[in-house]
């Protein structure tokens, strides 16, 4: 019996989470070999290349506006990778890491709401206060002594939320009031030259810092095929194939309950990374994960009801 696209989108989003997971495995193991924000330099610079290629037409029928807001969101993308790297340079746990960048999720909402103004279910105000616990277990468990990578992660999961908010604005068209009170339509950014826009501007400013932080320079000592091997499968699988995969995902259904399934992505770094790393964790560390692990849950409340109705309209149907 075939999958319906529904089916088929719910199946490429697990998928897409499991690269998202293995790409903190491959960071890591990069980070160990050569400067973190060289790394990021060349991984998105390859990654934004080889979807520049793909995007090539679309990129050239981009507006001067569409551009600059493209470029925008990948600035934010940018500071938001450069904390979210320095993280994963300096944490003892990566699987932490991963609950602490998905905090991220949790924000947006608020980051929608101060500075944008957009009106928020009451879900998400239900859901801060027990992400914060979540957040005080695992940082706050030798007392106020948070590690620095912690701290890395943490701001990274406010930049990141306001880069999904901006990348959300930009990818959908709308009616905005410029200065002089005139009505001016922002025209969506198609989903392909936005992504490669904005990975090609990550890898622009991590270059930039890269180049004034990091005294670096490859040589055929340093430059391994290990090395090489990490970093171009960071770069194709879990940046470029990953977000192609994704935008594909999201094209064959028009349900929102796919965003559900991405909840699944820090599930799948700790196994990993327990796996991997042989990495463990205390009772405390792992009672703050699973309070931010259901603090996502309760943010996305909505959509996971509506999933489980719909789930439930097609049984009574089959």
């Amino acid at each position: 019996m075939p999958l319906s696209n529904t089916q088929k989108s719910d199946l490429l989003l697990v998928v897409v989470t499991l690269m998202a997971a293995i790409s903190w495995i491959f960071s890591k193991e990069s980070v160990l070999l050569m400067p973190p924000l060289m790394f990021m330099a060349v991984r998105f610079l390859l990654a934004g290349s080889l979807l520049a290629v793909i995007a090539g037409p679309s990129l050239r029928r981009l507006s001067l506006d569409q551009f600059k807001r493209s470029a925008g969101v990948g600035l934010v993308f940018g500071v938001a990778m450069s904390c979210w790297v320095m993280g994963l340079f300096h944490v003892s746990h990566i699987g932490e890491g991963a609950f602490l960048t998905s905090l991220g999720v949790v924000i947006v909402p608020v980051i929608a709401r101060v500075i944008f103004r957009e009106e928020q279910p009451l879900s998400t105000w239900f859901a801060i206060p027990v992400a914060v616990g979540g957040l005080a277990l695992l940082s706050l468990k030798n007392g106020f002594r948070p590690e620095i990578g912690q701290i890395f992660f943490v701001v990274a999961a406010f930049i990141f939320a306001l880069y999904f908010t901006l990348n959300t604005r930009a990818a959908n068209q709308r009616t905005v009031v410029n200065r002089r009170g005139e009505t001016v339509e922002k025209h969506r950014v198609p989903a392909l030259p936005l992504t490669s826009i904005a990975l090609l501007t990550v890898g622009t400013v991590t270059l930039v810092e890269s180049s004034l932080l990091e005294p670096w320079a490859p040589t055929l000592e340093n430059v391994s095929g290990m090395l090489v091997m990490w970093v171009v499968a960071s770069a194709v699988v879990g940046t470029a194939g990953r977000f192609l995969l994704q935008t594909y995902a999201q094209s064959l259904s028009t349900h929102s309950h796919g965003v559900v399934i991405l909840v699944l992505e820090p599930v799948w770094v700790a196994l990993f990374a327990a796996g991997w790393f042989s990495e463990t964790m205390s009772t405390t560390q792992m009672a703050g994960c699973g309070l931010i692990f259901l603090a996502l849950l309760i943010n996305r409340w909505g959509v996971i009801s509506k999933a489980i109705k719909g789930w439930a309209r097609k049984q009574k149907t089959t």
